[in-house]
């Protein structure tokens, strides 16, 4: 990756999603724009809070898509990060923003 860009494969579980009553909501259902977590593969020279191995939160419909070796990736500027996930250490329980 050059300069400021970050290459973002978007997690697994981005599907179909249940609801707290317990309805499963299809990955096709548009009720908002939702933001998107993804991890990162790649970083540019000039990125600076991000590393590679890093959990980030994202809007996936602003971003460009690439295909590698028949896998779909997005690649977005550092600046279209919204958060970076990561582990608590002094009580080492669960993720956090």
């Amino acid at each position: 990756m050059l300069h400021d860009r970050v290459l973002v494969r978007l997690s697994p579980d981005e599907g179909e999603r249940r609801s707290g009553g317990g309805i499963v909501i299809p990955a096709t259902a548009q009720v908002a724009r939702r933001l998107a977590w993804g991890d990162v593969l790649g970083v540019g020279s000039n990125v600076r809070n991000v590393k590679v191995s890093d959990r980030v939160l994202f809007n996936p419909e602003d971003q460009l898509e690439v295909e590698i070796q028949g896998e779909a990736y997005l690649v977005m500027r550092e600046r279209d990060i919204h958060a970076v996930a990561t582990e608590r250490t002094e009580h080492g329980t669960g993720l956090y923003l």
